[in-house]
């Protein structure tokens, strides 16, 4: 199994290889693949050491799966060109999700929808992940009608430099802004462009991709992105109104039995999930379980994860497995 990571210098690509050690991915040969000014660069996986190659020679290499995460402009140019050699390209980026010809995987919901036709194989934003896998089981029982969003983003879903904006905050240093504004002590509720219908991408993200992962049209969401300065780890309160009314025990007890989801809700004790916990964890966490009271068959939640392992190379990685696991590449 010859599996290429693009964008392995980056920070979900340097997550990406510490979740492929860690699951013991089946690899027998490791190409680490980045920009050209990162060619040579020496880098370490499973205390062997490999040097980082470019693009092109990495599709010359025809590795079976290559996982991307170097953003949209490289896996629109790149993508194709690896699956014109036979290679299955799981892609982190946002250039393919809502393509119709390719599929938008979250394995514990669709994979069992993939082919090994699919070549391409779209990752979703790191927000929606963490949404889905909650309302998954909710949508199945309940039925969905309308959902509403607001998100407490962490800077490293920005990236490295805004990482470092919010360090230099922390530290009193004057540096390189990643955002138009300090985000230290600070809210921005500006996640990603504006789009000429005054949402950001980033919004209608998290309205559309559900609606593809599902498969479903007839449920509606509406979401206001906000970026906080947490180091690493999405949180999300999330309204939904269902078809038909639940009951908040049965609620738990479906969710505390989903695969990847644990249930963190007790008020007595402080229980409740925070992105200091979710950190460096592959699960997504949910609390603050409750009816809303203004309206019928409705819910309020707060959900949370890491946005660059679940949110990211964790379930690109899952995807890859799922691929090896059903002889799909």
């Amino acid at each position: 199994m010859k599996v290429a990571v693009v964008g392995a210098t980056g920070m979900v690509g340097e997550v990406m290889l510490k979740v492929l050690a860690e699951r013991n991915f089946p690899i027998t040969e490791l190409l680490l693949v980045a920009s050209e000014r990162s060619v040579g660069k020496k880098m370490t996986y499973k205390n062997k050491e490999y040097t980082v190659i470019g693009l092109a020679d990495a599709v010359t290499a025809k590795p079976e799966i290559a996982i991307f995460s170097a953003g949209g402009d490289t896996s629109t140019e790149w993508a194709p060109k690896f699956a014109e050699v036979g290679t299955t390209v799981i892609d982190n980026s946002s250039a393919w999700r809502m393509d119709p010809t390719k599929k938008l995987v979250v394995p514990e919901i669709n994979a069992d929808q993939l082919t090994k036709e699919d070549k391409i194989i779209a990752n979703p934003n790191c927000s929606t992940i963490q949404l889905v896998m909650v309302l998954a089981p909710l949508h199945k029982k309940y039925k969905m009608k309308r959902v509403v969003i607001s998100t407490y983003q962490s800077v490293s879903g920005t990236g490295v430099k805004a990482v470092q904006q919010l360090e230099n905050e922390i530290a009193g240093i004057q540096g390189e802004m990643a955002y138009p504004y300090p985000i230290g002590r600070n809210a921005l509720p500006h996640c990603d462009v504006f789009l000429e219908n005054g949402y950001t991408k980033e919004e209608m993200k998290l309205a559309r991709e559900p609606q593809k992962i599902f498969d479903d049209r007839t449920f509606s969401i509406t979401a206001t992105a906000v970026r906080i300065p947490t180091a690493g780890g999405h949180s999300e309160s999330v309204n939904v109104q269902f078809e038909n009314d639940f009951d908040l025990t049965e609620v738990r007890k479906l969710l505390s039995e989903t695969a990847g989801v644990i249930v963190q809700d007790n008020p007595d004790t402080n229980t409740y999930p925070m992105p200091i916990y979710a950190h460096d964890k592959d699960d997504v966490f949910v609390g603050r379980i409750r009816r809303d009271e203004t309206q019928r068959n409705t819910l309020n939640m707060w959900i949370v994860a890491d946005n660059l392992r679940k949110g990211a190379a964790t379930n690109a990685v899952q995807i890859g497995e799922y691929l090896v696991a059903h002889n799909l590449v």
